[in-house]
């Protein structure tokens, strides 16, 4: 099972986390989070890590559609993007919003998460 889709991008990280969110806001996703966890993993457990940015991304009429539909899928929620840099490579992975399908027999929450997949690969595909 795949948990998302990653592309490898000819950007510096701080390039790679502002064309994530410009193209995010092109398909209609705000950045409701962010978890910078390097800078976490230091201060709680002064541990060195890549540099490794959580974006929690949220497309507003389709969470309100989907927790109409069944208000526990909120535990799937949001989508998140992940920004890495490892080795002087920079990727960019985005949740693949199909496993929300997966793991619910909820007609409308598998129809809704086909259309945000269709939203999140335009996103990775304009990166």
């Amino acid at each position: 099972m795949e948990y998302g889709f990653t592309k490898t991008v000819a950007l510096s990280y701080e390039e790679a986390i502002d064309k994530a969110t410009e193209e995010l806001k092109k398909e209609g996703f705000g950045v409701l989070t962010v978890i910078d966890v390097k800078e976490t993993l230091k201060k709680k457990l002064n541990v060195d890590f890549d540099r490794y940015i959580i974006l929690g991304a949220c497309n507003p009429p389709f969470a309100y559609e989907a927790l109409k539909a069944e208000e526990s899928v909120g535990l799937l929620m949001p989508c998140n993007v992940v920004v890495h840099e490892n080795a002087g490579s920079v990727k960019i992975s985005f949740f693949n919003p199909s496993l929300i399908a997966m793991v619910s027999d909820n007609p409308k929450l598998k129809e809704l998460a086909v259309n945000l997949t269709e939203k999140i690969k335009k996103v990775m595909d304009s990166i």
